[in-house]
């Protein structure tokens, strides 16, 4: 029986793992391959913000689930001292007795082979096996770089991408377009020009005001995420997680998705508090509204598609000072739904009354 031993920190995994040791298991005609994501590696100190063993063995399951005779080994992430490839072999010449062992490694670990451990006697139980990444040319380091950037996802699953923008592990930041297509898939097809239009209106507005331009294309994008959900299922959610909604005042039905959008922002794209609330707070508005919460309730207010009497005037006022601007639109708010017979919540009027205070 032939065994590859594939070993390393993961941190994270990526592609270029995956392909270059298909490759290796192929060319050496391996019956199995054992991925071992270390705990506390021997050669080298982990950058700080690494994620736990625990944390990068899950994502080594995700990278290589699903491909043939790959076996994904916890047998060194819940040592508390360093993990020496020696004793790893060791016991793993005691599992398979008998086996071939190959012990695959990067350029960098071929080279310093002779420093490890007990080299020597390493060196005549396995056969080194050197992984050229000549199929895709990308490094952890590389990735941890990225990922603040808002980049890297075509090097990593679709699920360990979503796993890492949801922990936000390594400062990580959705790329735009991941962003944007999964926010998609959670709305109805009728409301994507809608909130396209409003990321556009909400970047100029925080360029105006001095607010964070991609905190606010967060919040745009993400703001009416549960907005297709009927009652019941709003208030599912709420139920699972426990929140207190608090005065909806007439309007339930339609102030929910703020609500659960919210929460499911924070819970499934990781995002900020201050992109949390102004998701939270893009209906009703409140007292002390933070200048990001602002710009979303006037993006969602003034984008290119709505069309009513007075939009123009509050598209100017947007520009121009943007608390009259959220005085105008409360303003209006309240005079539709009170024609309407329905009751604004009390957390409108304190906005209104704070801003016009």
């Amino acid at each position: 029986m032939k065994i590859g031993i594939f070993g390393g920190a993961f941190n994270p995994p990526h592609t270029g793992h995956v392909q270059a040791a298909i490759k290796a298991a192929d060319e050496r005609k391996l019956d199995l391959l054992i991925v071992i994501p270390t705990g506390t590696p021997s050669h080298k100190t982990l950058p700080p913000g690494t994620p736990k063993p625990e944390i990068r063995f899950h994502m080594a399951q995700n990278s290589f689930s699903g491909i043939p005779n790959v076996l994904i080994s916890d047998m060194e992430i819940h040592s508390a001292d360093n993990n020496y490839t020696i004793d790893t072999v060791a016991s793993l010449r005691r599992d398979y007795p008998g086996a071939e062992f190959f012990l695959l490694v990067g350029t960098d670990m071929y080279d310093s082979l002779s420093t490890w451990k007990e080299s020597e006697s390493l060196i005549s139980t396995v056969t080194p096996v050197l992984l050229l990444r000549d199929i895709v040319d990308i490094s952890s380091t590389q990735l941890r770089q990225m990922l603040p950037e808002r980049g890297g996802a075509e090097y990593i699953s679709p699920s360990n991408y979503a796993f890492i923008i949801k922990n936000r592990y390594y400062g990580a930041k959705p790329g735009w377009d991941w962003l944007r297509s999964r926010a998609h898939l959670l709305l109805d097809p009728e409301r994507i020009p809608h909130v396209d239009a409003c990321e556009s209106v909400a970047i100029r507005l925080a360029e105006r005001w001095n607010v964070d331009p991609d905190d606010a294309r967060e919040a745009a994008i993400l703001h009416d995420i549960t907005k297709k959900l009927d009652f019941r299922e709003n208030m599912c959610i709420i139920a699972e997680h426990t929140v207190i909604i608090g005065d909806l005042g007439g309007n339930e039905g339609k102030l929910l998705h703020s609500i659960t959008g919210a929460l499911l922002a924070r819970v499934e794209f990781g995002v900020s508090t201050a992109v949390e609330n102004a998701i939270r707070w893009h209906t009703t508005g409140r007292a002390g509204m933070s200048t990001l919460e602002k710009v979303i309730y006037i993006a969602d207010y003034i984008e290119p598609n709505r069309d009513f009497p007075g939009v123009e005037t509050l598209r100017q006022k947007a520009f121009d000072n943007i608390d009259d601007a959220m005085i105008m639109g409360l303003e209006m708010t309240v005079s539709n739904l009170l024609a309407r017979g329905i009751t604004p919540t009390a957390t409108t009027y304190d906005a209104l009354n704070d801003l016009k205070r």
